[in-house]
C-alpha cells in the first residue's frame, strides 16, 4: 500500500516487510525473512530491510524479492503506554548497545522520540542507530528509569503556578496575587 494514501500523525510508520532470496533450481522455496521496520515511508522501509538482511544473511536486493509489505497499526492508539527500546548505535568512538524507555501512545511515536533523544544526547543520526527490539513495559516494577517511574505514581498531580484571576473591573486597588 503506497504511503501517500495512509494518513498518519507522526514521522515514522511501523512496517512489516517480508522478503526472500529469488527461487532457483537448487532452492525452489527459499526461506522467508520478516522484519518490523520503522521508516517514514515504504521506500525507506524496503531499503532498510535489504540493508539489515544483507548484514544478517547472504541475500541482497539484486538476488532477492519482497513478498509482502504491510503497515502495522497500534491496537490501542489512545492509551499512554511505557515502551523499552533496545538499540545499538555508532558514535564517534565506537559501537554501543543501549536500552531506553519512553512513554508514548504508539510504538512508532516511541521510536520517533528515541531518534530525537539520540540526536540530542549522543549526536547519533538516523543512519547510525539500529533498533534491535521495541517492547511495551506492562508492569510498573519492570520500569527501570527514574524519569519514567516518577510518572507512574498513583494520584500524580501537576501544580499550576502563576494563575491569573479574571477581573471584571478595568482598574483594581491592588495588584493580583498570582502565586497562590
Amino acid at each position: 500500500m503506497p504511503s501517500e494514501f495512509h494518513p498518519k500523525m507522526g514521522r515514522f510508520t511501523e512496517y512489516s516487510v517480508v522478503g526472500r532470496k529469488l527461487p532457483t533450481e537448487a532452492d525452489a522455496t527459499p526461506k522467508l525473512y520478516r522484519m518490523r521496520i520503522f521508516a517514514p515511508n515504504d521506500v525507506v522501509a524496503k531499503s532498510r530491510f535489504w540493508y539489515y538482511l544483507r548484514q544478517l544473511k547472504k541475500v541482497k536486493k539484486a538476488n532477492g524479492e519482497i513478498v509482502a509489505l504491510n503497515i502495522i497499526s497500534e491496537k490501542k492508539p489512545l492509551k499512554v503506554k511505557n515502551f523499552a527500546i533496545w538499540l545499538r548505535y555508532d558514535s564517534r568512538s565506537g559501537t554501543h548497545n543501549m536500552v531506553k524507555e519512553f512513554r508514548a501512545l504508539s510504538r512508532a511515536e516511541a521510536v520517533e522520540a528515541m531518534y530525537q533523544d539520540m540526536a540530542a544526547r549522543h549526536r547519533a543520526r538516523f543512519r547510525n542507530v539500529q533498533i534491535l527490539r521495541v517492547a511495551e513495559v506492562e508492569k510498573k516494577d519492570d520500569v527501570r528509569r527514574p524519569y519514567i517511574k516518577q510518572l507512574l505514581e498513583p494520584g500524580l498531580k501537576f501544580p499550576l503556578p502563576h494563575r491569573r484571576t479574571k477581573s471584571k473591573a478595568w482598574f483594581a486597588a491592588n495588584r493580583p496575587s498570582t502565586w497562590a
